[in-house]
């Protein structure tokens, strides 16, 4: 499935396929003047889209199995789901029954069952949001409405392959360009005869493996070519100096003329995972840890003695970074290994924008690679007492 198809039609590149659902664009329906929700139409002139996600036969569940799932929806932080079920009145005609039914005429609402291949009797769960957000609320959606109907078979595999990987994306914020996911990933096409003029519309020879919505494998086609690496780092904005400094030793070895190879790393634990049932991999791997980063069964993290920080160049009183999922959850840990007199920041991911794993990645990437031993970001811990540009060796911790 290519990439973008996946985010397309399930909201994700992690798609489940035991679920029936899937996610239609109906944004051009709010351009019609017979479609009166204006709430709606309104967010889709300032640049956002109206996603959908059809139920089949649910026109008579109770009005809490909607509800329910409207409600859920605002915990998550979102603006709920708008609803309506695909009935006829008693001449025959269409209606919209539910909240936002009546704003819809007769035309309308064939026109968004032809869309959306609903019939008399379904549903639709409506979402508008800016395309980076948007895919998020109707995976998650997806999932939940399924969970709820109980329409996922929890005794079957569904396993495909995810293609087609953009090499490159647009930083909506700073309108900058940035690599979507593997940055040393082959792009497509002829490597002598490459458009570079229109980046986003770059893809690279990259795959995952996926079964029931877990990321099983990653691999890629390595890009083996120097001159072209650099055409492609420079496009993020990293000029040759940079790429040879912090990648000497993959330049090096690549400028011999190695010949096209790539690879692909399956997770063990995660296919444990779904073959033991789990839905935490903590459950399948060894000495697993808390949610505070702790082996409980090895007392670890444990206090370091001068002779070990002196292997890993690390002393007490230095400034250790976590960049986490939850902004300092490794902090404590930290803290027990550089000692009192040493300062553990834990960068909270909102400070860099972080939203996603990948957001994750590039900015571990930029930090570690690209900025040391200099962190030029505003970095500000949980006591709002450090901030500014910090001049320190450092460790990423995830």
């Amino acid at each position: 499935i290519p990439f973008k198809e996946s985010m397309n039609k399930y909201g994700t590149d992690k798609p489940d396929l035991r679920n029936p659902l899937l996610v239609y664009d109906i944004s051009e329906i709010f351009s019609r003047e017979d479609v009166k929700f204006e709430i709606f139409k309104k967010l889709l002139k300032s640049g956002s889209l109206i996603k959908a996600i059809v139920t089949k036969n649910t026109n008579n569940k109770p009005r809490s199995f909607f509800d329910n799932i409207d409600k859920w929806a605002k915990e998550q932080g979102w603006n709920g789901l708008a609803y309506f079920s695909i009935e006829e009145n008693e001449n025959k005609n269409l209606i919209g029954k539910g909240p936002v039914g009546k704003f819809f005429s007769e035309e309308a609402l064939k026109e968004i069952m032809k869309i959306t291949s609903a019939k008399i009797g379904d549903s639709i769960f409506m979402s508008c949001s800016k395309e980076d957000e948007i895919y998020e609320i109707m995976s998650r959606s997806r999932n939940k409405i399924a969970e709820d109907l109980e329409i996922i078979d929890q005794n079957s595999f569904a396993s495909c392959w995810i293609t087609d990987f953009p090499i490159f994306e647009l930083d909506k914020e700073t309108s900058k360009i940035n690599f979507s996911h593997n940055p040393f990933s082959m792009p497509q096409g002829d490597p002598n005869n490459l458009d570079l003029s229109k980046p986003l519309d770059l893809k690279a020879y990259q795959y995952d493996i996926v079964c029931n919505g877990v990321e099983l494998s990653s691999g890629a086609i390595r890009n083996h070519i120097p001159e072209l690496m650099y055409k492609l780092f420079s496009i993020a904005g990293y000029d040759k100096k940079a790429v040879d400094e912090k990648f000497s030793g993959m330049i090096n070895a690549l400028s011999y003329g190695a010949p096209p190879h790539g690879g692909i790393a399956p997770g063990i634990d995660r296919i444990v995972m779904l073959l033991a049932n789990e839905k935490n991999i903590r459950e399948v791997t060894m000495f697993p840890m808390n949610q505070n980063a702790q082996d409980l069964m090895m007392n670890a993290p444990s206090e370091v003695n001068e002779k070990q920080l002196k292997e890993l160049n690390l002393k007490k009183g230095q400034t250790v970074i976590d960049i986490g999922c939850g902004g300092g959850h490794l902090v404590e840990e930290i803290s027990m290994c550089i000692g009192s007199s040493g300062k553990a920041i834990g960068v909270d991911p909102s400070e860099f924008q972080i939203k996603t794993a990948k957001e994750r990645f590039r900015i571990s990437f930029e930090l570690f690679f690209l900025k040391t031993p200099n962190i030029n970001k505003n970095i500000i811990d949980n006591d709002k007492n450090i901030s500014g540009n910090t001049n320190c060796k450092f460790s990423i911790m995830f």
